[in-house]
């Protein structure tokens, strides 16, 4: 499915409630990258999901009656953090996360404020947000940074 022709997709308020539903989400939709960099572990996962966790910030992805994933944007100085942006297995591909990206992006560009986001070394995200107009800016042993500039 293209990008034309994905779905119409809502980004919906989340809750602190929603937060099992959540990390379950995160760790299916990370496990294959993190499995292939040999650093899958379930527990890290989820603990490093709660202690970050602002439902304030978090928006499920619905689309045809289906929650299909989630965003977290978090604002910060100067600049907004797409913290996490995950779609579930068997969704991927379709043009989902690119719908996503363009609703944030209108959201950055409203604010006048770069758009920072970070993924796993290795893993197919990184080709997804340099295609989306991402920039490269910073690297660590496991993340790779990159910055949308204000428009």
């Amino acid at each position: 499915m293209s990008a034309a022709s994905a779905p119409l997709i809502t980004l919906i308020q989340a809750v602190e409630t929603d937060f099992e539903e959540l990390v379950a989400l995160r760790i299916a939709a990370m496990r294959e990258s993190l499995e292939r960099i040999g650093r899958f572990d379930p527990v890290r996962a989820r603990e490093r999901f709660r202690s970050g966790f602002s439902a304030n910030d978090t928006r499920h992805i619905g689309a045809d009656g289906r929650r299909l994933g989630f965003v977290v944007v978090k604002p910060g100085q100067d600049q907004l953090l797409l913290d996490h942006l995950y779609i579930r297995p068997g969704h991927q591909g379709q043009g989902i996360g690119a719908a996503v990206l363009a609703q944030i992006f209108k959201e950055a560009d409203a604010l006048a404020l770069p758009l920072r986001v970070g993924a796993l070394r290795g893993s197919d995200a990184n080709r997804f947000y340099q295609r989306h107009g991402f920039e490269l800016f910073a690297e660590e042993e496991w993340d790779i940074y990159y910055l949308r500039p204000a428009r």
